[in-house]
């Protein structure tokens, strides 16, 4: 039998189908630290992760019979792959399971943004009826959208802010022509130009070498005044510091922000109604977790099916 750690908060049909196989012996144990994740993973032949456990190399190297990772995000950035790949650990991931979810909660954001619903929120908790500016606000069909990424992710939230009457261009080079056309979003020829056209931008690509801070300072500086940015990707592709700075210029006129570098973030956030902030939850919803969880169990199987 197969020792099949959980180290993550997975979806119960996950559990009651691995009970069920005799193949897997279960042993569910969410952890949330590194020191955690060393301390039970040593009998196990496969670990199941989320984004939140990291499994560096020293988790790798306390895991002598680890045979697999099966990781229920799209993102490994967690996991040191050249680690893993060394020791010829096999990883899996699930990319595109949350992506509605993701997608459905960037949508929120823009709503919540262009409306202004968090400073009008502040002001009738104050007891302040002020509905004398309300006509300056406008619908989403009246922006224009920059999606950064045309992922799965971000094909999502294209066909979803189309279906607003949203002007959509995207920026990916790594997406074909036909591509974009299937996917509802007009191609940009670089960043710069995506930027410089667009009253929203949500990112939505993966956290690599190539992507580490490629929203900074300049970026921002090049958007329309009183843009809007989203990040629901990854915390390290946008500098922080230089988002918060142009929104306290009123350059940016809102951002919003589910992830952070570090997570959990350790910084203290302006008392500012157009910031939004959420604990990394966008990819988090009964369905997403459930399509997840099955989907985990059918690539175990498939993955020991096919040796």
């Amino acid at each position: 039998m197969k020792r099949l750690l959980i180290a993550a908060d997975v979806d119960r049909s996950l559990l009651t189908r691995a009970h069920a196989d005799g193949r897997f012996a279960i042993v569910d144990r969410p952890v949330k630290t590194e020191d955690e994740l060393v301390s039970i993973v040593r009998d196990c032949e496969i670990l199941v992760t989320r984004s939140y456990n990291r499994v560096s190399k020293r988790v790798i190297n306390a895991a002598p019979t680890l045979e697999l990772i099966a990781q229920g995000t799209s993102g490994t950035d967690n996991i040191d792959i050249d680690a893993a790949r060394a020791r010829g650990i096999a990883v899996i991931n699930m990319p595109g399971e949350n992506a509605n979810a993701v997608a459905e909660l960037v949508i929120a954001f823009m709503i919540s943004l262009t409306r202004t619903l968090p400073a009008y929120d502040r002001e009738m908790r104050a007891g302040i009826w002020g509905r004398d500016d309300c006509a300056t606000r406008h619908e989403l069909r009246h922006h224009r959208l920059g999606i950064i990424g045309l992922g799965q992710v971000g094909m999502r939230v294209s066909r979803l802010a189309a279906a607003f009457g949203m002007r959509v261009t995207a920026f990916d080079p790594y997406i074909t022509d036909d591509d974009f056309t299937q996917r509802g979003a007009m191609r940009a020829s670089t960043l710069d130009v995506l930027l410089r056209e667009s009253d929203i931008v949500t990112l939505h690509v993966p956290f690599t070498a190539e992507t580490r801070g490629m929203i900074g300072a300049s970026e921002i500086a090049s958007m329309p005044r009183g843009a809007i940015v989203i990040n629901a990707a990854r915390g390290e592709v946008l500098d922080a510091d230089a988002a918060l700075a142009a929104l306290a210029r009123n350059d940016l006129g809102g951002l919003a922000l589910d992830v952070y570098d570090p997570e959990p973030p350790t910084r203290t956030w302006p008392d500012d109604p157009r910031l939004i902030l959420t604990p990394h939850i966008a990819g988090c919803t009964t369905e997403a977790k459930s399509a997840i969880g099955a989907k985990l169990y059918e690539k175990i199987c498939a993955h020991y099916a096919a040796r």
